[in-house]
């Protein structure tokens, strides 16, 4: 999942600046004032320009002579990155990220369980099983999470096709950040299991057609959970 935030200065470092651009707090076009920078962070200039180097593999920054450096456009930006995504949740004032995952998943995710439904083995299974296990005990919402992310991530692989296998490195850092705005906040008696069992139960007997249709229920409940905590909400 995430490579940099709290990994000593260096990610710290990393993390401030990315959380900046992603927030407009830097806009698109800016020239960072690397000066300015250090004295802030209270980090060498060395270790300044390593960070810097790291948002430029992402998309986020980049420096020409005499311009120096500057925040790039947002149509340059890796927004497929693990890690522009957490920083992009943990930024977004509005709820356009969310919608825009929801959208994501209601592509694939239907269409991943059906697959999963025709090609899961014995070993896909047994991680389900646990993975809903987990969930079922988990007693605080970041258990919850990591039994979430287990599952999904379960049945990705569940589907035997490569590149949809590695659509969980682009949906695991949002969905955790999703699952924490929601379980941190939603009704603690609202119970994710049956939900997710039903999913479970109709790859168990490969049933394709149940299967979709128990992960388009998930994938509306899972909406209806966020109209709850998003900001302006009633909570109903």
């Amino acid at each position: 999942m995430s490579l940099y935030g709290n990994r000593g200065v260096h990610g710290q470092t990393v993390d401030t600046i990315a959380r900046r651009v992603l927030s407009g707090t830097l806009p698109e076009g800016a020239t960072l004032d690397l000066g300015e920078l250090q004295e802030e962070l209270g980090v060498s200039l060395t270790a300044l320009r390593e960070s810097l180097k790291v948002l430029a593999a992402k998309g986020l920054v980049d420096a020409r002579q005499k311009r120096g450096t500057y925040v790039r456009p947002r149509a340059d930006w890796n927004l497929l990155d693990p890690d522009v995504l957490r920083w992009q949740f943990s930024a977004e004032a509005d709820t356009s990220l969310l919608r825009s995952l929801d959208e994501v998943r209601g592509i694939i995710e239907p269409a991943a369980v059906r697959l999963a439904a025709a090609r899961r083995t014995d070993e896909d299974l047994a991680r389900l099983d646990a993975a809903l296990e987990a969930m079922s005990g988990a007693g605080t919402p970041r258990a919850e999470v990591d039994a979430d992310l287990s599952f999904h991530r379960a049945l990705l692989s569940a589907t035997h096709n490569e590149l949809l296998d590695r659509m969980q490195t682009v949906l695991e850092s949002a969905l955790a950040a999703r699952d924490q705005l929601v379980h941190g906040t939603a009704d603690v008696s609202d119970d994710p299991v049956p939900s997710h069992r039903a999913v479970l139960d109709a790859v168990r007997v490969r049933d394709a057609d149940a299967a979709e249709a128990a992960m388009r229920a998930l994938l509306d409940k899972a909406v209806t959970d966020e109209e709850r905590v998003r900001p302006g909400s009633d909570g109903k």
